[in-house]
């Protein structure tokens, strides 16, 4: 019986079918980008959005982040650094002069600067005067305007309205219109910074959300909580030190943590009746802390007066802020 043959050959050594080519990995991509605009506009809200974690506090207090925080979300092969920034007023004291000068300095040296803006509040004042200086620096931004859930359907002509002047007055790469608390449009946003950023190597391991200490990230969690029970009683000059961070054999952690606050009669407060604030801030925080390191936490609160802390530079060093001059 004649041997089975293919093209002549021996079915045996006959070639492979043949095999569609495997598409080339993408290249890696890393950008820093830079998230900046006025107060509550919810870029802290965004970043953890973007990220898929919580990176940085959240509150309704103005100013709650006071410096660069940085969130860092992988997308396919694109690591976007995301650089949480205080928001941008008109700065009255030292301490505001010093969080708006570290918002407009991390627009500087970035790959991207994403504008962010509260939908509902439109063209405010602050809002106005951060688009007259990015229009004075004619970098090409990313506007984001945010909050679109909060707008009836009947006024979503003014969502129009807005992005047509803010494209007037701005050389605007994209817009995206999003809601960062339910995470609408998120996707949109997340996609087209990672086909943008440049190509390169990425700064952080993998699996990192964020640069920041944990030391660091202890003292926001309870700082926010502070703002969430007090934001009434206490001024945001208020500050949370983390003086001691340790790791335990039994596998939990230890943390002991100084509120500075600036009178004796805030110290009452944060304190409360019979030490019930103190013991609300600690659980809350405790809990929080315990899910994020995944491990039991000990926290151990203290209160502390620190009169005119906000004329310390140290201070602001702890904070990575610049001391301004006068």
């Amino acid at each position: 019986m004649p041997e089975d043959i293919t093209n002549g050959l021996p079915t045996s050594m006959a070639p492979p079918p043949s095999e569609t080519p495997a598409s080339p990995t993408p290249p890696q991509r890393c950008g820093f980008i830079a998230v900046i605009g006025a107060t509550n506009a919810g870029k802290s809200t965004l970043v953890n959005a973007l990220v898929g974690t919580k990176v940085t506090i959240v509150s309704h207090k103005v100013q709650t982040t006071r410096t660069q925080i940085r969130g860092i979300a992988m997308v396919g092969q694109s690591q976007l650094v995301l650089i949480d920034t205080p928001g941008i007023f008109a700065p009255r004291r030292r301490l505001d002069r010093a969080m708006v000068d570290a918002a407009w300095g991390s627009a500087q040296d970035v790959d991207r600067v994403l504008f962010l803006v509260d939908a509902k509040r439109g063209l405010s004042d602050d809002v106005d005067g951060i688009v007259d200086k990015l229009a004075q620096s004619r970098r090409p931004v990313i506007v984001v305007l945010n909050k679109v859930d909060a707008l009836p359907f009947a006024e979503h002509e003014r969502l129009l309205i807005l992005a047509s002047e803010l494209s007037k007055r701005l050389t605007v790469e994209r817009l995206f219109m999003v809601s960062a608390l339910d995470g609408s449009g998120i996707a949109d946003v997340s996609s087209y910074l990672a086909q943008t950023v440049p190509v390169g190597p990425w700064h952080y391991p993998e699996e990192d959300v964020s640069d920041a200490p944990l030391r660091f990230l202890a003292s926001e969690i309870t700082r926010e909580r502070i703002y969430h029970w007090l934001h009434q009683e206490l001024p945001y000059e208020t500050t949370v030190e983390t003086t001691s961070y340790t790791d335990r054999k039994d596998g939990s952690v230890r943390i002991e943590q100084t509120i500075f606050v600036m009178r004796e009669g805030q110290r009452s407060i944060v304190l409360g009746k019979g030490g019930q604030m103190i013991k609300t801030l600690s659980m809350e925080a405790r809990e929080e802390l315990s899910a994020i390191v995944e491990k039991p936490v000990h926290l151990f609160l203290f209160v502390k007066v620190r009169e005119s802390w906000e004329t310390d530079p140290e201070r602001y060093r702890e904070m990575g802020l610049d001391y301004p001059k006068e």
